[in-house]
């Protein structure tokens, strides 16, 4: 066995981008612990890596909506010897309209891309600040950007996924800790199980493509990562947008003249 670059986490492993992710950070010299609820799949996943790439693997059956195994999964990246790198990449959808989704789909939808994505990163930020090291992937969506009817959860819990990635980002500038946020558009999964999805197929990448676009992102410096963005000047003018609009938001607590008259 080759020496290791230290353990990678990834959550979300057992399919998909998850899976895609374990397979090519194995390929980069790490060893992993792999994440998920259906340990089936993860051990068949963790044979195939060990066999492909003499690399150590480790299998952690967890539903991250549930206390119990969100916390095991929180000590681990607090104490698993050697992490260097953590894929927050267990994700849910919960895509319905408001009047009829179940409001327990919802809370269960948060729980995982917002609470679990949330602590997850904190342990593994606190963790690689002391040690002036690792690296913090969190993958978030074009939704983020793209408020729909049928969405509105999912669309708002990447919205946050955006603006929490980005403000660990500018807390960690300094202390030599890589954080990004990958942003993708629809990608070919299960992520919308039986249903028929909601966009052409020319729209749609391979999980394949958009992990070796979102590492190549970020061995080039790219925070923010738009696999299927061509134009990056749109994403530029966005930022300077933003950018503006904050400091017209932040000119003097008086109210707008538009409203007083």
């Amino acid at each position: 066995m080759s020496t290791s670059k230290g353990a990678a986490l990834v959550t979300g492993a057992s399919s998909g981008i998850g899976a895609v992710y374990a397979d090519r950070l194995a390929a980069r010299g790490h060893d992993l612990i792999l994440v998920a609820r259906r340990v089936d799949r993860l051990e068949e996943l963790a044979e195939q890596l060990r066999n492909k790439y003499d690399r150590t693997v480790q299998v952690v059956t967890a539903d991250l909506s549930i206390e119990q195994d969100l916390s095991q999964v929180e000590a681990l990246v607090g104490g698993a010897p050697g992490l260097k790198v953590i894929v927050n990449c267990a994700g849910l959808g919960a895509l319905g309209t408001t009047t009829s989704i179940d409001p327990a789909i919802v809370d269960n939808m948060l729980k995982v891309n917002v609470v679990a994505l949330t602590r997850l990163s904190l342990v593994a930020a606190r963790r690689f600040a002391l040690a002036k090291e690792g690296t913090i992937i969190n993958i978030g969506s074009i939704a983020a950007f793209l408020p729909a009817p049928g969405a509105g959860a999912y669309s708002g819990s990447k919205a946050y996924v955006l603006n929490f990635t980005r403000s660990l980002q500018a807390e960690l500038a300094q202390s030599n800790v890589s954080v990004q946020v990958v942003m993708p558009g629809p990608v070919r999964s299960e992520f919308f199980g039986d249903i028929p999805a909601p966009f052409p197929d020319q729209l749609f990448i391979s999980s394949e493509a958009l992990v070796d676009a979102a590492l190549n992102a970020l061995d080039q410096g790219e925070v923010v990562s738009f696999p299927t963005l061509h134009d990056i000047a749109a994403w530029q003018s966005t930022e300077t947008a933003r950018v503006g609009l904050a400091k017209a938001l932040t000119q003097n607590g008086k109210t707008a003249d538009r409203y007083t008259k």
